[in-house]
């Protein structure tokens, strides 16, 4: 008989394999301990990284604080002060319940937290490493906690092994850091790392806290939003139209001051702007809900970013209504505008109120059919007072007024509409140089001549065997200019132009850090460029290929695509920089272009290996065949 072969884990290797799923990087532990900073009451917490928390994360905060025995059972799994039962998972109004942060990191790490409770004459210092207890002994303290996480993973070698490098790492606190303070604008915050302050924040309302993060140009693009109905209460800020962008938007949910992931809400967000943005674009939006605890479930994912909703069908529709009345509000949408200046005044239907018969008067002495001295009948239709009215010249209304006014603007569009119907077909006449039996025609746009037509400013029209081919102006330089830069990088040859006048950059935190990281790329790319502290970056040289767009635009561009892309090694960022400044210098759509432009730019990019579509997958080039124009004509 073979011997029993299941066994109990030992409680180190257990908080290894937990720790796998709540710890999966530093900024894990950062969202951690604030979490339980927060739900200790805290009005001010520091988070103080080292080597984006390889080395050390560290938390301090001015809370409640902790008894020595307190502290010793708060790194025992499942030990929490939050819940005491399962009837209390419906009534959470903390950020953690699990029991499980504390365990799962000093099972990864190395921990010594320094803690006393307000009153106390003396606290308490424990240190623990991969989950074994070390040492625990007074000390003098501030009220509070003080937990500091040394060597991240220095048991797991292949975890530490797969930490991206320091600047992604440090972005990834960094949005971390971003969600906590956004739910809680009246905490102060201070993010240090390598002893450079990122972010020092006061307690303010939503709206500055917001400013505070993102920077004062969000101030004149956000529009409130606000609605309650009995099972949610909505509140917060959208971005407008305007303001929507491809690259480094903000996108937040929260309920009841949890922070959450929520994609039928962000869909149900997307479908209010459908009309009022580009496909491409992305508005900015942070928004909280307000829910009874008893109707949403939080015990899902260990992370707990991912929310269930008993109502959920009915809070998107109170969201989308949300949204759409303060995007007409704000007459971001079209509203519709009543005259009411001589409307009647239309009583509201009271069904109180009794129903009174209309007054009637009949002449009993009339008579149509009465005959005349003259033996016919007189009725008041062949009367002569009718029948002089007939001939009288009739009073000319308001309702004449209006159809003689409607006729003039009617005559006008069918002007205008068939002026418009002239244009477009001697434009199309132009357009189709190459038409079986019909000799080439030279196309020409603003007195130049050529081949290329420039159609709306945008694409570029071109007589080919097959049919008419367009190009987008834009994306084909976009194909241009990043074959230019990765070629030229590549081989070494970047060109720097120094700035009589040095430029400088102010960028976020997010993107100062992920800028940071991809200082050499840029120095390759032909960017001179060196930090000034506070977000700042002096531009003291840019790349000799690039004219007519901003350096600090270009420079905040190529760090939000980096960021959002979680490029790493130094061939993704390369890449990723690279397309992002042949989007930003590319010419823009309504750019009149001149023939021999237009000639230079197809040129250069039927030269290339794949101009059909850019690097990011959009289509430069479409035909029209000859068929389908000869259908246009059938």
């Amino acid at each position: 008989m073979n011997p029993d072969i299941i066994k109990l884990l030992p409680d180190s290797v257990a908080n290894q394999i937990a720790a796998g799923e709540v710890i999966q990087r530093p900024a894990s532990v950062v969202k951690e301990l604030v979490e339980n900073a927060v739900d200790a009451g805290a009005t001010s917490i520091s988070i103080i990284i080292k080597d984006a928390g390889r080395t050390l994360v560290q938390v301090v905060d001015n809370g409640c604080g902790m008894s020595p025995s307190d502290a010793r059972m708060a790194f025992e799994r499942h030990a929490t002060s939050k819940i005491s039962d399962a009837t209390d998972l419906y009534a959470l109004h903390t950020m953690g319940f699990r029991g499980e942060a504390l365990p799962s990191i000093v099972a990864v790490a190395q921990v010594e937290l320094r803690t006393m409770r307000k009153g106390d004459e003396m606290g308490t210092r424990l240190c623990l490493s991969e989950s074994k207890f070390e040492s625990q002994d007074p000390i003098a303290a501030t009220p509070g906690s003080n937990i500091m996480v040394k060597n991240l993973f220095f048991n797991l070698p292949a975890r530490r092994k797969f930490l991206k490098k320091d600047s992604v790492e440090l972005g990834h606190i960094l949005r971390e850091f971003e969600r906590l303070a956004l739910v809680n604008p009246d905490i102060d915050f201070t993010l240090i790392s390598n002893d450079v302050t990122l972010h020092q924040l006061r307690h303010a309302t939503d709206k500055q806290r917001i400013i505070d993060l993102f920077g004062k140009s969000l101030d004149r693009s956000l529009l409130p939003i606000g609605t309650s109905a009995p099972f949610v209460r909505i509140s917060g800020y959208i971005g407008l139209p305007s303001a929507a962008k491809k690259r480094g938007f903000q996108q937040f949910f929260s309920v009841n001051g949890r922070n959450m992931r929520h994609p039928f809400f962000h869909r149900a967000v997307m479908d209010c702007y459908q009309a009022l943005i580009s496909p491409e674009a992305q508005p900015s939006y942070f928004i909280n809900f307000e829910v009874d605890p008893a109707n949403i479930d939080v015990n899902i994912h260990p992370q707990k970013h991912e929310i269930k909703f008993e109502d959920e069908m009915p809070i998107r529709d109170v969201l989308v209504a949300a949204i759409k009345e303060s995007l007409g509000r704000f007459n971001v949408s079209g509203a519709m505008d009543f005259d009411v200046e001589d409307a009647p005044d239309i009583p509201a239907f009271d069904p109180r109120a009794g129903v009174t018969v209309p007054d009637t008067a009949v002449d009993d002495s009339y008579n149509p059919f009465a005959e005349t001295p003259a033996g016919k009948r007189e009725s008041r239709f062949n009367s002569e007072p009718a029948a002089a009215s007939r001939h009288a010249p009739r009073p000319v209304t308001d309702w004449q007024k209006l159809y003689e006014q409607f006729a003039g603007e009617r005559a006008a569009g069918f002007e205008e509409v068939r002026a418009s119907a002239l244009n477009d077909a001697a434009e199309l006449a132009d357009a189709i140089p190459e038409l079986p039996g019909i000799p080439a025609a030279e196309c020409a746009t603003d007195g130049a001549s050529g081949r290329c037509l420039q159609l709306r400013g945008r694409y570029i029209a071109m007589p080919s065997p097959s049919g008419l081919t367009l190009i987008d102006q834009h994306r084909a330089h976009v194909n241009v200019l990043f074959a230019r830069f990765t070629d030229t990088r590549r081989d070494g040859a970047a060109t720097t132009q120094r700035l009589i006048f040095p430029d400088s950059a102010e960028l976020t935190p997010s993107q100062s850090a992920a800028l940071a990281g991809m200082a050499d790329v840029a120095a390759d790319m032909g960017f001179d460029i060196a930090p000034l502290g506070g977000g700042t970056w002096a531009i003291n040289g840019v790349p000799a290929d690039i004219a007519g767009v901003s350096p600090s635009e270009l420079l905040a561009a190529m760090a939000d695509d980096v960021a959002a892309t979680g490029a790493h090694d130094s061939e993704s960022v390369r890449t990723t920089a690279a397309l992002a400044l042949a989007k930003a210098s590319a010419i823009r759509a309504g750019r009149v272009l001149t023939a021999d432009e237009m000639d230079a730019l197809t040129a250069d990019l039927m030269r290339l290996p794949a101009p059909a579509y850019t690097p990011d997958g959009l289509r430069v080039i479409a035909v029209v065949d000859n068929d389908a124009i000869e259908r246009l004509f059938q």
